[in-house]
């Protein structure tokens, strides 16, 4: 058993280490060029923030691999030598909510605040927005919870009649419980009106954090929905759409002749607004070109981009254009490594959620299988699974790049996402987080039972006033399959089509 604890530690230290090398990978890549050597506050909440999200995810599994680790144990107190994950669970939850509600919005109006002001005025700036909005947030929770933060636990009286104590003990399916005439409990017979509803009220703690649960499931239904079809679909249409091959020198000139236009006519727009701001004119009409000058801008670097990639230039072009090829096809097996899982995911719910009772454990019995080939086998594909729906919910959050209801949702772009894109996308990730595990826990239950994931969230979520229903109905998980059919047949339906700029200046075919 110390051994096994052990191994779990340096495990746990090394995919610390590997996520943390990955998420400034991420950063490096996604940032934008006016962002390079400069920011650096919002790039480190950035960092942190993915680090954080994901660690959260790969909490559970190793909340799982945890609880493993002394189940044979032969002494009291063996469990007291492994990790402490309630501890643990506690203190991610109380970072992801300081970094969800207080750091992000911080570095946001930072990052957003005029530049020509001083380091001092745009910090008293950010702190007075931040403050402002914690008020609000705070008067609103407060007012909640005193009108309807109850809890309604379900409760039914049982009782039963006594009976001689049995000399031998005999159980089985069919008879479970004492005595020969009685083939089943007194209790388990009682009637539904022994039913009764206690309510007690919950902590505020527990309430912020039910109503955090609760946003972010509404954002992992959207998010989740849409990403567990759009990961893998997109992937497998990338390589459809590839180019088949590189354009000539005249149709190079052309292309960058007219993306060269383009980019003269938006620093000219871009210039005048730059000016109109100057002058204190900043109405709804300024607001909107702006916009659309974003927009535009976008689109140019996707074009120019597109146009790299069809012509590569310098002594390795061959190479640039061989490597090109090889992403395409690495694209194509990933998508349908990742269509398998998504297929699985959406299989495991419907079968062991939606129906009820399960039809079977699906996904939680593979897992225990793997176990007993080998220890950490099992566990690890369990990890595979639950960070893979956070991978969802960022390709869902990276698609819907659009206006979606009241908030608009940044676009994350491949070398050029600017930090208060990479923050808002961030922030949306910790507050999905959350939600991830507790579908996750519940999802894989009957895999992850007894673990401190599972003691945290408890019946409490579930019993809230005012929002049971929705876990009671399976509202959020009926919500992340239709989600999920809707944008598999969008894919199959349009996802085959060449993607064309929507820009005034357009690739030739």
């Amino acid at each position: 058993m110390g051994d096994f604890n052990l191994a779990l530690v340096i495990v746990a230290i090394v995919v610390c280490i590997i996520v943390f090398l990955f998420n400034i990978y991420l950063l490096v890549n996604y940032q934008h060029p006016d962002d390079k050597n400069q920011a650096y506050f919002p790039k480190f909440v950035v960092v942190l923030g993915l680090f954080v999200a994901a660690i959260s995810i790969l909490m559970l599994p190793a909340d799982v691999a945890n609880r493993q680790a002394c189940r044979h144990a032969i002494y009291n107190g063996a469990c007291n030598l492994t990790l402490p994950m309630k501890d643990l669970w506690i203190a991610v939850y109380i970072v992801d909510a300081v970094l969800v509600f207080f750091i992000i919005p911080f570095a946001m109006f930072y990052y957003e605040g005029d530049q020509d002001k001083s380091v001092a005025k745009r910090i008293k700036s950010a702190l007075l927005w931040v403050i402002t909005t914690a008020i609000v947030c705070g008067l609103v929770l407060g007012i909640l919870y005193g009108l309807v933060g109850k809890v309604d636990f379900t409760v039914r009286h049982l009782s039963s009649t006594t009976t001689t104590f049995p000399s031998t003990w005999e159980f089985s399916r069919n008879q479970p419980c004492i005595g020969s005439s009685a083939r089943e409990c007194s209790a388990y017979l009682a009637n539904a009106s022994s039913e009764k509803t206690w309510t007690m009220r919950a902590t505020f703690p527990e309430y912020v954090v039910a109503l955090a649960t609760i946003v972010g499931s509404v954002l992992f239904a959207i998010f989740g929905g849409v990403g567990i079809a759009c990961l893998p679909l997109g992937l497998i249409f990338s390589f459809i759409r590839r180019p088949k091959a590189v354009i000539t020198r005249s149709q190079y000139i052309k292309e960058a002749t007219e993306l060269g236009k383009k980019a003269r006519e938006l620093k000219k727009a871009a210039d005048v607004l730059h000016q109109e701001e100057r002058s204190g004119n900043k109405g709804r009409k300024w607001r909107k070109n702006v916009k659309a000058v974003e927009k535009e801008l976008l689109q140019l670097e996707e074009d120019v981009k597109l146009l790299e990639e069809v012509y590569p230039q310098g002594e390795k072009a061959e190479t640039s254009w061989a490597l090109t090829v090889l992403g395409y096809l690495a694209k194509l097996v990933l998508g349908i490594l990742g269509l398998i899982v998504s297929v699985a995911w959406v299989a495991h719910i419907i079968i062991y959620l939606l129906i009820d009772p399960p039809l079977s454990p699906f996904l939680n019995e593979v897992f225990i299988k793997l176990d007993d080939i080998w220890g950490l086998l099992g566990t690890v594909a369990f990890a595979f699974f639950c960070f893979y729906l956070l991978l969802a919910v960022i390709a869902g959050a990276m698609m819907l790049g659009l206006r979606l209801v009241f908030i608009t949702i940044h676009p994350m772009k491949w070398g050029a996402t600017l930090m208060n894109s990479f923050l808002f996308n961030v922030g949306l990730i910790l507050l999905c987080s959350i939600s991830v595990i507790q579908f996750c826990a519940t999802a894989f239950g009957y895999y992850a039972q007894a673990t401190a994931a599972q003691e945290i969230f408890g019946h409490t979520l579930q019993s809230l006033r005012g929002i049971k229903y929705l876990y009671k109905y399976n509202v959020f998980q009926i919500a992340f399959v239709v989600l999920a059919g809707l944008t598999f047949v969008y894919y199959a339906a349009f996802g085959w089509r060449r993607k064309k700029p929507s820009g005034r200046f357009q690739l030739s075919s």
